[in-house]
């Protein structure tokens, strides 16, 4: 399989999902049953394509903690626990770091570094690009790029967003999905770029699960005809409720990345 990883963590949001981090106006209707639903229908989708899935309790004290991918960068040799920009959230990584620290070395990104996973777009070329961001500061990219010596660590300065991979997201296939108005294309050197236009930026946010199978939110037909012009066979799914949340499909799952 050309995925990146065959096996992630996700974490059902809490009754408290309510309470997250988010600046989306919509944030007063966020519907947690529905969002347990939809969650329980990507995490189907996962185990359906054959990644295997750990699936956590939901976390009542960390309203955000559905948004796993943000707690950790997983690779083979190494995890390195993030140290999240946003301060509200600092705590969700605990029950993370007691699952990895069974399977390899742990390492911690420390004061004054920050650094959240949804920064951290991840390629099997052997370069990693970190968005600089309000979450994520150039300390904590700096010492990602010491834990992890054996990969190109490349800075890409992020304004106006959320996280780098609130507009770019890695397909494999040395294809990135990206939006230039929010990132620069020129950063991407030598990828095959596919450019999504500023109304459908959410759509940028994917998951790319093998076989040319890309998991992408409902509602985005340029994204989803763009794709299937590039030969990837999109799987959409709902995800008003987390949309609510600043957050999207790649927010939703931690993967073990095998080219780490």
């Amino acid at each position: 399989m050309d995925r990146l990883f065959d096996r992630v963590v996700v974490c059902p949001p809490a009754k408290t999902y309510v309470n997250c981090v988010s600046t989306n106006p919509e944030h007063n209707t966020i519907d947690v049953n529905l969002a347990l639903k939809q969650h329980q229908e990507y995490v189907n989708i996962l185990r359906e394509n054959d990644i295997q899935v750990i699936e956590l309790k939901p976390q009542e004290k960390h309203p955000d903690s559905c948004f796993v991918q943000d707690t950790a960068v997983i690779g083979t040799r190494v995890a390195i626990i993030c140290r999240f920009g946003e301060k509200s959230r600092r705590g969700e990584e605990e029950i993370i770091r007691k699952i990895l620290e069974k399977e390899m070395p742990v390492r911690d990104i420390k004061a004054p570094g920050t650094l959240e996973g949804g920064d951290v777009l991840v390629t099997d070329q052997g370069i990693i690009f970190v968005g600089e961001t309000k979450r994520t500061n150039r300390n904590g990219i700096n010492q990602l790029a010491r834990y992890l010596p054996h990969i190109n660590v490349e800075v890409v300065p992020v304004s106006s967003i959320l996280h780098l991979m609130s507009a770019c997201s890695y397909l494999g296939n040395k294809t990135i999905v990206m939006c230039p108005k929010y990132v620069d294309p020129s950063i991407f050197q030598g990828f095959k770029l596919i450019k999504v236009p500023e109304e459908e930026v959410y759509a940028t946010n994917l998951l790319y699960i093998g076989d040319k199978k890309v998991l992408m939110p409902e509602g985005y037909p340029k994204t989803r005809d763009k794709l299937r012009k590039a030969g990837f066979k999109p799987i959409e799914v709902n995800l008003s409720e987390f949309w609510k949340g600043d957050g999207g499909v790649t927010c939703l799952s931690l993967p073990f990345y095998k080219c780490i």
